[in-house]
């Protein structure tokens, strides 16, 4: 698999020129992109992380910025839950039991 130095687009291995964008190809291949349960648990841990790299290797490694997407969204979603439980349970406690 090899992909345009100038536009990112994949094109044939043996090509010269990018039919995308009519620039000269290098011999550039990209590294190996997968998924990967690590960079989701990061993502999770610390979203700011995930973020980070979700925007870095959205081009490059596509595979590998969703993985730490998905770890974002999930610990979004998590922390959504935990607060609205945590209100809910603090509503009881005051205004429930309070009385």
């Amino acid at each position: 698999m090899k992909y345009c130095k100038n536009c990112g687009k994949q094109i044939d291995d043996n090509a010269v020129v990018c039919i995308h964008c009519g620039c000269a190809v290098e011999n550039l291949t990209l590294h190996k992109d997968s998924s990967n349960m690590g960079l989701t648990v990061l993502g999770f841990l610390f979203p700011i992380v995930g973020i980070i790299l979700g925007l870095i290797w959205q081009n490059d490694y596509p595979l590998k910025a969703k993985s730490a997407w998905k770890g974002v969204l999930i610990a979004i979603i998590a922390y959504v839950i935990i607060t609205i439980c945590a209100l809910i349970l603090w509503w009881d406690i005051v205004f429930v039991l309070g009385h």
